[in-house]
């Protein structure tokens, strides 16, 4: 083990603390209207937000300054627990359901999702599995399936409730990680297409799904329905121009844009500080993804940095969807913007799985 150096990474830290400020600013810039009229209160979300984010950055202190090979001890039982936890949350009267997924437990307000635990879980689990098991990865049967049959029971656990969003990310951060350790490309080609036809099949399977197909094709054909989301965040993107206009000034967050704080938080960037803003926030995560796919390649061991493309992954994946979304590149998946939404398990989890990567920065050789 190589000695850890006396600092984490410094860009690294620099792009965490600006997209978390950008972030807490426009939650409280996208919410306030919304807030003020559900709850009395225009600070709600920002000063839930706030509590999170104290939360967060309070983890990814601990995390970034504990030795990152004790989560190859500890990943085993995460998985397990996380899958408990999948299953509890299934139970009618148990787990709570918020738009439309039976996704949470918790009480009142407050609660947690176990599909964002889990996530971390995995990439811990796939990251032990696979450096140990190095020799195997190229053999279908011994080496690929174990790890991504591991990695599907929890996606289907995950899309009973059903989550075709974070479900999504895991597999697909999963995927990346398992090509990085060295699965062969025509195996994953073949689960490639197998994954497609399943992917079609749940679409057939839910008329929601197959309606947000519909609408990401041809958003006008139903403006007022499958459509909406799509039109109404270009409406929000088209006005901000150049430098937007003005941090406040967003006029779809008057109840024209749904989840303008989580989702679509990224349509009221654009709106309020133009391209410009929206620009300089995809930088700063270009700027994060960069430092850890090079945490990675420095990382002394497999484990380290397995475990740093995994974490990696699951910011790359979730900020391209997002913003994929939102510019009508992509159907309305329901993932929020890493770092930037508003959301307690994933900010407080994101800045956790961060500070694990800090961590492995400093070892970095």
């Amino acid at each position: 083990m190589a000695k850890a150096r006396s600092a984490p990474d410094v860009w690294m830290i620099v792009s965490i603390a600006l997209i978390l400020a950008i972030g807490i600013i426009m939650v409280y810039s996208a919410s306030a209207v919304l807030a003020f009229h559900e709850f009395g209160d225009r600070y709600y979300y920002v000063k839930r937000q706030l509590l999170f984010a104290g939360l967060g950055v309070g983890a990814l202190i601990f995390t970034m300054n504990m030795n990152y090979l004790v989560w190859r001890k500890w990943s085993k039982i995460a998985l397990i627990i996380c899958f408990v936890l999948l299953v509890i949350v299934l139970i009618p009267g148990v787990g709570v359901v918020r738009g439309g997924a039976r996704s949470w437990l918790g009480i009142s307000s407050f609660g947690i999702q176990p599909s964002e635990f889990m996530k971390l879980a995995m990439i811990l689990f796939l990251a032990k599995w696979l450096s140990e098991k190095q020799q195997t990865i190229t053999l279908f049967v011994k080496g690929l399936l174990p790890p991504l049959g591991m990695a599907l029971l929890a996606f289907g656990l995950i899309m009973l409730q059903p989550d075709l969003g974070s479900g999504a990310v895991m597999v697909a951060a999963s995927l990346l990680l398992i090509f990085t350790a060295g699965a062969q490309l025509k195996h994953l080609g073949m689960l490639a297409l197998a994954g497609v036809a399943g992917l079609v099949g749940l679409i057939l399977a839910a008329p929601y799904r197959l309606q947000r197909i519909s609408g990401f094709l041809d958003p006008w054909a139903d403006p007022l329905g499958s459509g909406y989301q799509i039109i109404q965040s270009l409406y929000a993107i088209g006005p901000g121009g150049l430098v937007g206009l003005g941090l406040g000034m967003s006029r779809q967050k008057f109840s024209y844009l749904p989840e303008p704080q989580t989702d679509f938080i990224f349509s009221i960037v654009a709106e309020e500080l133009g391209f410009i803003g929206g620009s300089a926030l995809i930088v700063l995560f270009m700027i994060l993804i960069w430092r850890g796919i090079r945490t990675a390649i420095y990382a002394p061991d497999t484990f380290g940095s397995l475990l740093a493309v995994g974490i990696t992954s699951i910011i790359g994946v979730q900020v391209l969807i997002n913003i994929g979304v939102v510019i009508g590149m992509m159907p309305v998946t329901g993932i929020t913007l890493p770092l930037v939404s508003y959301g307690g398990s994933s900010l407080t989890l994101l800045l956790t799985s961060l500070g694990i990567l800090l961590n492995i920065s400093r070892y970095s050789r």
